[in-house]
């Protein structure tokens, strides 16, 4: 794949800014739930990148292989917590708003698990990661694992 532009060049500021967001949202909630989000949300936006560098983090993590293979049938798996498929329920709500689904059930589950500044808290997370993935998507970007940590 060959990228369209490199926005960290076009928009230098701005990029540093929303990366900022990015590590201030990412660092705010435990870690295995923030990958697990990433990896749902990319999946959904079927960005390739964000698919292999957030697959890539999760296990770095401590991850299993498991989980993140089992992580688009998530609602039949029972490797997951009952916080995990909330936040991930939530996820799918909020990832796929443009295709009229009622959110009120993965709200409900939401506010059984998560307080309501991790309410915030993970809708920020879900935002910044459908973010990420139509900046990668829209602009054709690809950065191999090795290269992110340079970026």
């Amino acid at each position: 794949m060959t990228a369209k532009l490199d926005p960290f060049a076009a928009a230098p500021q701005l990029m540093k800014s929303w990366f900022a967001l990015s590590n201030a949202v990412n660092d705010s909630l435990e870690p295995a739930l923030v990958e697990l989000v990433k990896i749902r949300a990319s999946q959904i936006n079927q960005c390739a990148n964000c698919i292999n560098m957030h697959t890539t983090d999760a296990r770095a993590k401590g991850e299993t292989e498991q989980r993140i293979y089992l992580l688009s049938a998530w609602r039949e798996a029972p490797c997951y917590t009952a916080r995990e498929r909330a936040a991930l329920a939530w996820t799918e709500a909020l990832t796929q708003l443009s295709e009229g689904h009622s959110h009120g059930v993965a709200y409900e589950a939401l506010e059984a698990e998560f307080s309501k500044e991790e309410q915030v808290k993970l809708t920020l997370l879900i935002n910044v990661i459908n973010g990420w993935n139509r900046i990668a998507v829209g602009f054709g970007l690809w950065y191999d694992t090795p290269a992110k940590a340079a970026a």
